[in-house]
């Protein structure tokens, strides 16, 4: 692929030196305007710079067809000289060959083959830098349109501009390194793959009994009590595991109802805790049981004491894995300010809710690269204990994607 930079007073004379040099099938990765000369910071001359590349491979197919095809010239046969007329040629150049040239040694042959894989690379890695620079204002630059349609679902999902250009840079190297002929079936595929590989360094998953205590924080609202019963239920009656629950949410009644209720048709004991020294002896109290699940109340959020006053009640550092309870219909700045707050405790993973009340989860996926946290569970319904599933990278890749 060749790539190079114009410069031109407009546009149009800048897409003239384009389409001179690089023909009409060259592709316009970026331009920006730019100020020339002056002097003193005055008289300034405002130019357009524009990036170009085409495919070298297509540049030589239609370099091929303006060709004119070489003519065969027949030669001319004189007729044999007799004796008579017989010219006498001196020894010295008499009846001599000319001279044809010795072929390369293999070793020079090999060398010049390697040359074209070293430029490729060169201007491959001059293509990556060149697009980390693309800007929000400059998406409708001209892109090939299965890579302009992946962009559109990324902006559809509200996915940050940062995780859209990486993604960007990454789909036009293996457009342009692939021959430029890949449909939109498989650049889906490639931006898949990308998505699949951004998550790698998270941790994802349910509970995995490591840990005797869970504990689920959060806003107010987005369905920490209904989680809490679903996962009981799941190590209840899936995993056959001894559950008891411990409750700190004394600011709504409702809420403990609600617990009580789940609690009954579990068949497993719940303690209601005021204090640091009740929680304490609620936990000698389920000593014997497998797991014990702490449901916190719900507060302000951007109220940093709430953090604090869950200190005076639950024990983060004994047996303690902690997970923040977000609702995917919330908005980004908030998932952010919610964490940011509740950074003050160590965050484990993530659980997401609501996700049957939404289409975008680009916040999602911002929030997890921000903070280097994996999700454990996404919800997507009331109902208990159905209605949760245990989070993967394929699932989190696939709700981006819109892939069922």
């Amino acid at each position: 692929m060749k790539v190079k930079k114009y410069t031109a007073p407009t546009m149009p004379e800048a897409m003239k030196q384009i389409r001179a040099e690089l023909g009409n099938d060259a592709v316009i990765l970026n331009s920006k305007i730019v100020t020339t000369g002056g002097f003193l910071g005055l008289f300034k001359k405002e130019n357009i710079e524009v990036i170009a590349a085409i495919d070298e491979v297509v540049q030589a197919e239609r370099k091929m067809q303006f060709e004119q095809p070489k003519v065969k010239v027949k030669p001319i046969v004189k007729p044999m000289p007799t004796m008579e007329n017989r010219e006498v040629v001196p020894l010295t150049s008499r009846n001599v060959a000319p001279s044809i040239p010795n072929p390369l040694p293999k070793q020079q042959t090999n060398e010049g083959n390697k040359k074209p894989d070293v430029d490729m690379l060169a201007e491959i890695a001059g293509l990556k830098k060149m697009l980390q620079t693309i800007t929000e204002q400059q998406t409708d630059l001209p892109l090939p349109e299965p890579i302009q349609n992946c962009v559109q679902r990324l902006l559809d999902q509200e996915v940050p501009k940062d995780i859209r250009d990486e993604l960007l840079t990454s789909l036009l190297q293996k457009w342009y390194s692939n021959g430029s002929g890949a449909n939109e079936r498989e650049v889906k595929k490639w931006l898949r793959q990308e998505l699949y590989d951004r998550l790698s360094t998270l941790s994802f998953g349910r509970i995995t009994f490591t840990k005797k205590y869970i504990n689920l924080v959060g806003p107010t609202g987005v369905g920490k009590t209904t989680t809490l019963a679903k996962i009981a239920a799941e190590c209840a009656l899936k995993y056959k595991k001894r559950v008891a629950l411990i409750t700190t949410d004394t600011y709504r009644i409702a809420a403990i109802d609600q617990l009580k209720t789940y609690a009954k048709i579990l068949n497993v004991p719940l303690e209601v805790c005021y204090s640091l020294e009740d929680y304490k002896q609620a936990c000698e109290a389920f000593k014997d049981y497998d797991i014990i699940l702490i449901d916190t109340a719900g507060r302000n959020f951007r109220n940093q004491q709430y953090v604090e006053d869950l200190k005076k009640v639950v024990d983060f550092e004994h047996d303690m894995e902690t997970f923040l309870v977000l609702a995917l219909t919330a908005k980004q700045k908030d998932m952010m300010d919610i964490y940011e707050q509740f950074s003050l405790i160590k965050i484990n993973k993530f659980i997401f809710t609501k996700a049957d009340e939404t289409s975008t989860y680009g916040a999602m996926l911002h929030l997890m690269k921000t903070s280097h946290i994996g999700v454990a569970y996404i919800t997507n319904g009331q109902n208990v204990p159905d209605d949760m599933i245990s989070a993967n990278r394929e699932q989190v890749t696939n709700l981006i994607l819109g892939v069922e």
